[in-house]
């Protein structure tokens, strides 16, 4: 179900139905942008950051963005960390978490999901409380 939000670049109000918080315009201007970037480097492979934010005129925290949401990707080693897992703090060269991190994070919740999924599971004859579903035949019948 959609809500009415307000967009967190413009502040214009717009129906809101998941993710990030910013109107269509926003996004489409965002994706524009991305698609410079791409662009850019494929013109200019190897370019750095800063280039990058230079020549297009574009923030260095939006080129970061792209990078966190595993868009692009840092080439090579200048010895200049521009991503850390957030996790443990390593260097990386695009997304949130390291490879270690991500398999960890993977193993937890997989482990969790199957906990979850034995707490649940259930034969239908000792449910004391909670909903369950009601096929028409049985809704016939009481």
């Amino acid at each position: 179900m959609a809500e009415l939000k307000n967009c967190s670049k413009c502040g214009k109000l717009f129906n809101y139905v998941g993710g990030i918080t910013v109107c269509l315009t926003c996004k489409n201007e965002d994706e524009a942008d991305f698609k410079r970037i791409k662009k850019y480097l494929y013109e200019n492979q190897g370019a750095s950051i800063s280039q990058v934010s230079s020549d297009l005129k574009m923030t260095v925290k939006k080129i970061k963005r792209f990078l966190r949401e595993g868009r692009l990707e840092v080439i090579g080693d200048n010895g200049i960390p521009v991503l850390h897992c957030e996790k443990c703090g390593e260097p990386i060269k695009t997304g949130r978490f390291c490879d270690e991190c991500s398999q960890n994070i993977s193993k937890e919740f997989l482990s969790m999901a199957n906990k979850m999924k034995n707490k649940s599971s259930y034969s239908e004859g000792n449910i004391s409380s909670g909903m369950r579903y009601l096929s028409r035949d049985s809704r016939k019948k009481g």
